[in-house]
């Protein structure tokens, strides 16, 4: 815990600094969910804070916010999520597990 004490902090400066965060209250950013700071940094950011989210997020947590967050925009981070898909999550064939996992969130977000 003492950890991601520090490590939160450090990537939502991060996320100001690269201009992501322009949407949000001053007050609310650290507040953020954490699916939602795994979001921005995996789309935003370098290879260096994704392992930092690594450090202080479960593998299960990881996948199941990069799934439902980043991997449900579809085609416009294929590419992205395929690196991810390979990279981090050791999928062994990267490219149909990205569109099997962006049917699933697609027809998730229809049934509802």
């Amino acid at each position: 815990m003492k950890q991601e004490a520090t490590v939160k902090p450090y990537l939502i400066a991060k996320l100001k600094q690269e201009h992501c965060l322009w949407s949000y209250d001053n007050d609310s950013i650290n507040d953020m969910p954490d699916d939602v700071l795994i979001e921005l940094v995996m789309l935003y950011l370098d290879i260096d804070e994704i392992n930092m989210l690594f450090s202080i997020f479960s593998y299960k947590k990881m996948k199941k916010a990069w799934i439902e967050n980043v991997v449900a925009q579809g085609e416009r981070y294929y590419n992205l999520n395929y690196f991810f898909a390979w990279y981090y999550f050791h999928a062994k064939r990267p490219r149909s597990y990205v569109k099997a996992m962006a049917t699933r969130q697609l027809n998730k977000r229809l049934a509802a």
